[in-house]
């Protein structure tokens, strides 16, 4: 069975000046159904890696598949819809609009989705809010949130659309040992549920609770290794 996620070959160039290769030439398979950590040190590739693997970005050359989509050569609007009915996104600032309740920022992933709002837009964000365990902050204003429970609306964002992936960009790196504590678990029962879970992060107590780990250096890929190895 092909791997979820697939990169052969993968190279990123930036034209600078001065010229910059990114990724040289990597090679990678992110399975279903596992948390795989992505780390390294700052400037080894590894935002840019996951920024491809978001379909932020696009590659200078090598071939790029996430659920059985041949994303190599895809086009921004390509892009844009796969983001929008694909992928889950969550960043190490939450973005939630302040003017918008917790339930309305989550509800915003089904529009963005959908096109348009549908009934059960508020049943399945109230039941992502529920998963992530904030069913009673549901009509909260964002801004009265702590960071903990900024991010655990993000990760019902993201989960709320049912995605094939979801991506984690430093999720930890704005909150307290407690909070980063709580959402290692949320994330580790969001892929006991069946969702795969891809991070990139410098924290090493995300690094060690990742079901497989992948260290970058100087754009490429220094290290797999499984958990339990």
């Amino acid at each position: 069975m092909e791997p979820l996620v697939l990169l052969q070959h993968v190279t990123k160039r930036y034209t600078g000046p001065p010229p910059v290769v990114a990724l040289d030439s990597v090679g990678l398979e992110v399975a279903s159904h596992q948390h795989t950590v992505i780390t390294g040190p700052s400037g080894c590739g590894k935002s840019t890696l996951v920024n491809i693997i978001g379909a932020l970005d696009t590659v200078s050359s090598g071939r790029l598949s996430i659920a059985g989509h041949d994303l190599t050569n895809a086009s921004e609007r390509e892009r844009a819809w796969f983001r929008r009915t694909r992928l889950g996104h969550v960043f190490q600032s939450a973005h939630l609009l302040a003017d918008r309740s917790v339930v309305e920022n989550v509800e915003l992933s089904l529009l963005s989705r959908d096109g348009r709002r549908k009934p059960e837009h508020r049943a399945l964000a109230l039941d992502a809010l529920a998963a992530v365990g904030l069913a009673a902050r549901w009509s909260a204003d964002p801004r009265h949130l702590s960071g903990g429970e900024r991010q655990r609306t993000a990760i019902a964002r993201a989960l709320v659309k049912e995605p094939s992936l979801i991506i984690m960009d430093e999720p930890t790196g704005n909150l307290d040992t407690a909070s980063s504590q709580r959402i290692l678990e949320l994330v580790g029962e969001v892929v006991a549920q069946g969702n795969t879970v891809v991070t990139v992060t410098h924290d090493p107590m995300v690094r060690d609770a990742g079901d497989a780990v992948i260290t970058m250096r100087d754009g490429r890929v220094e290290l797999r290794q499984a958990r339990h190895e």
